[in-house]
Parts: structure tokens; C-alpha cells; sequence
């Protein structure tokens, strides 16, 4: 039975289920024995939920995926009764006492959560190793690399088999990303397209979305298909689609229209095999008949990421400040990594904070004329491919300056000496074309083109390829994933785990 269960993805699981050929129980144990064999390895799951799971089954269940094994992110799906520490020790024993209506959306589908995936803390880095679990989250195409963040647990399970679908959420990139470095398809919906409530009406300005990440493009057309809609209470809604996303995936898409780039907006350098993939997408595009040309949108990236890390320096600030309320959590249950954000945070005035969050509009306003001439923008998805474990761990010699700054509260010292765009640089060089999706709104996504080794000792990595469209057209991208899927299969490459 482990075997089979490995080999399907969760529709074809329903399937299988819904036609008695299994029980749901039988499916929840191959997966709770999957990831007792391989999760002590990869540290994927962080808390799980097990006996929830096993009474779940014993009931009737319901939706797309009935009786399907899923795992939840450990950020912005509470699930009631089960600690949220959102990869924080300040929060490690908080508990919900309500479900996220994304999770109650997941519920509604007949999904069976049996754990919750590690995740950076306060989902803040491109990387899973949070202080508050005892070992950092393995990447299972090379378990000295990460699976990257920040939802890295939830794309560490998946690619290991544990689960065919994860819940995952994507705020600068931690879709895409996790998804890119552990060869997988991911999808960020458009701004509004799936609720964050009902705690928060948009989370992070709306720069975050909330989707999955998944082994087949028909798993999250189907998924997006039962948890987007508008949500009672929410700030605004989405034109739904013509007809359902599981639908469009049946048809291909028109003949396209895309520019591509492997330029990093910053300036920095982008790896080879980075580069190689997006040429490899893009002969495979114009094989299949679409037309593909380099282009790329008039924007500054430099100016977009400050955007992006000043927006990322007040959240921090008020995460700090919530957790602090819900618990009396003190500074040291705070990663030292997250103090210096927070303190920035609290430097920026709230006057300089809506002069850069009004700048997103400038780069809404120039991808949206980019997409006047183009149906989809193509990038590598990131610059370099996953880093080792502990390489971007912060040296002694910063860690004690980090220390000097806390006590004297000078983060208007840091922003002075130019601090900001150092950290924009070491931040978001090895990730630099995500965020750009996240500040429009626009739906973007994650496939998996290309592998290949990255030094003479490794094996092969997966290499991820990324397209943003205008906002709201998630169909065109589903489509055009299916049609990549068809004519270059990746299901059936998975990593070898003892």
C-alpha cells in the first residue's frame, strides 16, 4: 500500500477512494507510515495532529478530495485547538480557537489534516530552519540543502511523499520558491482570490496569497476551484473565472504571447543552470507553437525591493508586538534575525510606510503595460539554487553587532549607513524575481523545467522556471502549466530517499 499511495496524486487518490478501491483510513495510514519513515530525516512536519486525522476518518466525509491525507502551513492556517507558533518560540503554545476559513475551506473539500509543515519564523525568510524546532527542514532532492520558505516544510513533505498536496501561502515568493528548489508546481493565486480571514482582511497589504503547493498542475487547478471565492467581510472580491480552473486545464492554451528575461532585477548575478532553465522553457514554449521573445517590464527593481523590505520591516514589527500580546513573550523568544527587522520596522515613521506602499501602484501600472503586448512574463524562478544548510546563518562578528544595536535601540542608525539596502541585497539576491508578483497582485506560479548538478559531489537539483499574467488570470496559467506538464512530464521524478 505505501508504495501505490506514493505513486498517486490527490485527485487520483479521491478517486480511488470515492470508487471504495480504499478507505480513507487506509490511505491516512500509508501516509502517517510515509512520514514516520522519512520525516525524521527532513523535519518537515512540526506538530503533528494524528489522532484529529484518525477521528476525521472514522466519519463520513465529503468534497473533491474526500478522505485525501493533508498537511497544513504553520502560518495563517489555525487550525482550532492546535497551537499556531508560526515558527516562533513566543508563540509555541498559543491555540486558536478558531479555524482560518482557508482551513475551513480545506475541510469543506473532505481533506484529512493529520499535521501542520514547518515554516520560517513569522514566514520571514527563503529558508525553513526556525529556532523553536530542534532541527532545521531538509530539502529531499539533497538533505544538506533547504527546501527553502518560507513554506519549505509543506514543499519537503510533498516532494518526499508524505502527502500529494500541501497547504501553503506565498507572500514574497514561498510558494514559488519551495516549489522551484523541490521540483514541484506551485501556484500563487491573484490578490483576493482566496480569503485570509477572518483575523485579517489582507495579509501583508495583500501582497500574500494562500493556495497549495502540489506534485500534478490538475491538484491545484482542482484545489483553486474549492477554496477561492469572496469571503463575508472581506475588503473587496475578484471577478470569478468564466467556468472552473479544473475545466480550462482540459483545453490548451491559445497560441501565446511571451517575454522572457534571466536578468536579476537587482543587478546581481544569476546561476547558469538558473539561466539554462529558463532557455529550455522557452524553446519548449516556441515548440509548442507560442511565440517567445525576450522582453521584461519597465521597473526598477532596486526601488521595488525596498518596497518590499520596508513593507516586510513593519509586519515584522507588529507580528512582534502581537505575540508579545497574546503571551508576554520577552526578547529573548524572538529569533535575533527578527528583533533587527522589528526594530526597523519600528523606526520606519508611518508616514515614510505609505509613501513606499503607494509606490506598488507605479509598478502595477508598468507590469500592466508589459502585459498589454504580452500574455506572460517568464524568469527563473530564483537566481541560485538552494543554499546548504546554515550557510546564510548570521556570522558571530554580526551576531554581536546585531546584539549592540538592540540595546541601543538604533535602527534609525542602521537606516542612515545604508543598512536597508544591504539587507535588500543579502536578502533577496538569491530570490530576486519573485516579490515583483506579490506587490501587483498579479497570479504567478512555479514549474518544474530542469535538473541538474550544481557542484562535482551533488546530485541533481530541480531547477523551477516562473510566469506572472495580468491579475485574475489564473486559467491561462493553469493552462499553459498542463500543456509544459504533458510534453515534459515531471511527476515521476522524485528523489531518492533511505
Amino acid at each position: 500500500m505505501l508504495d501505490a499511495y506514493v505513486e498517486h496524486d490527490a485527485t487520483g487518490l479521491a478517486a480511488l477512494i470515492a470508487r471504495r478501491e480504499l478507505s480513507a483510513a487506509e490511505v491516512l495510514e500509508a501516509a502517517l507510515a510515509r512520514a514516520a519513515k522519512v520525516n525524521p530525516g527532513l523535519a518537515a512536519i512540526c506538530l503533528p495532529m494524528e489522532d484529529i486525522a484518525r477521528a476525521r476518518v472514522a466519519g463520513p466525509l465529503a468534497g473533491p478530495f474526500a478522505g485525501v491525507p493533508f498537511l497544513l502551513k504553520d502560518m495563517a492556517q489555525d487550525y482550532a485547538g492546535v497551537p499556531s507558533p508560526t515558527g516562533s518560540r513566543a508563540l509555541r503554545h498559543w491555540v486558536p480557537d478558531h479555524h482560518s476559513e482557508v482551513v475551513r475551506r480545506f475541510l469543506a473539500a473532505g481533506l484529512v489534516v493529520f499535521g501542520k509543515t514547518a515554516s520560517p519564523e513569522f514566514a520571514l525568510k527563503a529558508e525553513t530552519a526556525p529556532r523553536v524546532w530542534p532541527r532545521p527542514t531538509r530539502n529531499p532532492w539533497d538533505l544538506s540543502r533547504t527546501p527553502g520558505g518560507s513554506s519549505g516544510g509543506a514543499a519537503a513533505a510533498v516532494a518526499a511523499g508524505i502527502v500529494p498536496i500541501a497547504g501553503a501561502s506565498d507572500g514574497g515568493g514561498s510558494i514559488r520558491i519551495p516549489a522551484a528548489y523541490c521540483g514541484l508546481f506551485g501556484l500563487r493565486p491573484s490578490r483576493g482570490r482566496v480569503p485570509n480571514g477572518p483575523d485579517e482582511a489582507e495579509h501583508w497589504e495583500g501582497a500574500s496569497s494562500q493556495h497549495v503547493i502540489s506534485r500534478s498542475v490538475r491538484d491545484s487547478a482542482r484545489m483553486l476551484d474549492a477554496i477561492a471565492g469572496p469571503e463575508q467581510g472581506a475588503p473587496f472580491t475578484i471577478a470569478p473565472p468564466a467556468g472552473s480552473w479544473s475545466e480550462a486545464i482540459t483545453r490548451p492554451p491559445r497560441r501565446l504571447r511571451i517575454g522572457f528575461s534571466t536578468r536579476s532585477p537587482l543587478g546581481t548575478a544569476v546561476h547558469p543552470q538558473c539561466v539554462a532553465a529558463t532557455h529550455r522553457a522557452a524553446k519548449l514554449l516556441a515548440d509548442l507553437g507560442h511565440h517567445v521573445e525576450e522582453a521584461a517590464p519597465v521597473i526598477d527593481g532596486r526601488e521595488l525591493a525596498r518596497c518590499y523590505v520596508t513593507m516586510y520591516f513593519g509586519h515584522t514589527a507588529a507580528a512582534i508586538a502581537q505575540a508579545r500580546e497574546l503571551t508576554g513573550a520577552g526578547d529573548g523568544e524572538f529569533e535575533l534575525e527578527t528583533r533587527i527587522l522589528g526594530l526597523l520596522g519600528r523606526t520606519l515613521g508611518a508616514g515614510e510606510y505609505v509613501r513606499s506602499h503607494a509606490r506598488w501602484n507605479g509598478f502595477s501600472h508598468a507590469l500592466a503595460d508589459f502585459h498589454r503586448r504580452y500574455d506572460l512574463y517568464l524568469t527563473p524562478t530564483t537566481a541560485q539554487p538552494p543554499n546548504r544548510i546554515g550557510e546564510l546563518d548570521t556570522p558571530p562578528a554580526q551576531r554581536w553587532l546585531a546584539h549592540l544595536v538592540l540595546a541601543l535601540r538604533a535602527g534609525r542608525l542602521l537606516m542612515l549607513t545604508g543598512m536597508v539596502d544591504a539587507l535588500v541585497e543579502s536578502s533577496l539576491s538569491r530570490v530576486p524575481f519573485t516579490q515583483l508578483s506579490n506587490l501587483t497582485g498579479t497570479p504567478s506560479m512555479s514549474v518544474p523545467i530542469h535538473w541538474a548538478a550544481v557542484d562535482d559531489i551533488g546530485s541533481d537539483l530541480p531547477f523551477g522556471v516562473q510566469f506572472v499574467a495580468p491579475c485574475g488570470d489564473e486559467a491561462t496559467l493553469l493552462q499553459l502549466a498542463a500543456q509544459i506538464e504533458q510534453a515534459a512530464p515531471w511527476q515521476q521524478r522524485r528523489p531518492t530517499l533511505k
